[in-house]
């Protein structure tokens, strides 16, 4: 199933949102091109550790040894090489987008713009291209010009305000999760602008901000109120309300849900504590967000004189929610996720072989049938040949003559 293979789209993205968008079209069958700076490419492919036919190394060995951040970033990509300083190269970016239903980018605001690439430019020459641009504070407002990658977003999100300890620091997220979140909302958004030019032929300019993102993503809670009532925003593992969160068992953790009455009358049953129901200062969903304290402490005496296996157990016999806290190795190691194909094998694109390592899959299953199997990412420039002979219809003399005057 390959819902966008009659789709072409054009990047220039770096780093790790505009990639990721860019690969997740690709997974959905679309031609994805991904334009990079000649001799030099993606400023990741910089950043080692290397695959490549001799295995995996700290530093580069040979021109085949691709970064691994890289491979897991750009699978299914295809890249070429193109100086967009040139006016050359600006022209056949132009050719190129002219033939394009979409052009993505996520450098800094007006980067583009001032190469003569911008929306309005490549408009011109296809007034039904879809223009997505990514960045940290979005295009326009007081923010467009700061510099930023996914750690300043989430703190000028308000993010690490709101994650870690009560009695701790702000903390990050574990993952890069704005660079990540944001392009989810530009490929549906992208499907939406698709929709409204099948329907008027026309296409648009979609300006998404990660900051406006991870904002928007967090006031699904009710964080005014907290504000409002002086409750701390920072709540740990454990939820801002209910007996919600992480406990401790005699050998390792558990993580469970109580987030409506009927959870809670479950949880009683689990942990044959009767009693807590008859407590008025746990009657309701309110009266354990106003005594939070007092729920956790009444489940965490239960639930640390069991070992994890023995809580787990009398939590799904209850119908609890609840689930262990796993390590990362616990997590590589587990079938499920070979079987959905949510973690596969990790592609190089000059290799009939994978490398060591795991790249991520397509989280979503689709009854009419599987998507695409990507090919590894590329090489810098791989596809210069396929891409410059068939949309400019270029040669290999002409193409020998670019790569000297340094346009390729």
């Amino acid at each position: 199933m390959q819902p966008l293979d009659d789709i072409r789209v054009l990047g220039v993205t770096v780093f790790l949102a505009g990639p990721y968008l860019s690969m997740n079209l690709a997974r959905l069958g679309a031609e994805v091109i991904k334009v990079e700076v000649p001799e030099r490419g993606d400023p990741v492919r910089g950043n080692g550790p290397f695959a490549g036919p001799g295995g995996i190394h700290d530093y580069r060995e040979s021109d085949q040894d691709i970064s691994t951040r890289f491979l897991k970033r750009t699978q299914g990509v295809k890249s070429v090489t193109l100086n967009l300083k040139d006016p050359d190269g600006r022209q056949m970016f132009l050719d190129i987008a002219k033939q394009s239903d979409i052009v993505l980018e996520n450098l800094a605001p007006g980067s583009m713009q001032r190469l003569g690439l911008g929306y309005s430019d490549v408009s011109t020459v296809n007034p039904e291209i879809i223009y997505c641009s990514i960045s940290g504070y979005g295009q326009s407002g007081q923010y467009a010009d700061k510099p930023a990658h996914d750690p300043q977003i989430q703190g000028m999100s308000g993010l690490m305000d709101i994650n870690g300890d009560p009695d701790g620091a702000p903390t990050k997220v574990g993952f890069y999760i704005g660079d990540l979140v944001t392009p989810l909302f530009a490929a549906y958004s992208i499907m939406a602008a698709l929709r409204h030019k099948e329907r008027t032929g026309v296409g648009q300019h979609l300006d998404v901000s990660m900051m406006d993102t991870l904002t928007s993503l967090m006031f699904m809670e009710n964080l005014e109120e907290d504000l409002d009532a002086g409750l701390p925003l920072r709540t740990g593992n454990l939820s801002r309300s209910g007996p919600t969160g992480l406990y401790h068992a005699i050998d390792a953790d558990i993580i469970l849900t109580a987030a409506s009455d009927d959870q809670w009358r479950r949880l009683t049953i689990a942990l044959e504590a009767p009693e807590l129901l008859e407590n008025p200062k746990l009657n309701s969903y309110q009266d354990r967000t106003i005594n939070v304290e007092l729920a956790r402490q009444e489940i965490q005496n239960r639930i640390g004189v069991l070992t994890r296996s023995q809580a787990i157990k009398k939590l799904e016999k209850a119908d609890v929610p609840c689930g262990p806290v796993r390590t990362v190795s616990e997590v590589t190691e587990d079938a499920h996720f070979a079987n959905r194909g949510s973690l596969q094998p990790l592609k190089h694109g000059t290799l009939d072989q994978p490398v060591k390592g795991i790249a991520s899959g397509f989280p979503v299953l689709f009854s009419a049938g599987k998507l695409p199997e990507l090919e590894g990412a590329p090489t810098l420039g791989m596809h210069n040949r396929e891409i410059y002979g068939k949309l400019l219809g270029l040669k290999d003399d002409k193409l020998e003559e670019l790569t000297k005057r340094g346009v390729i």
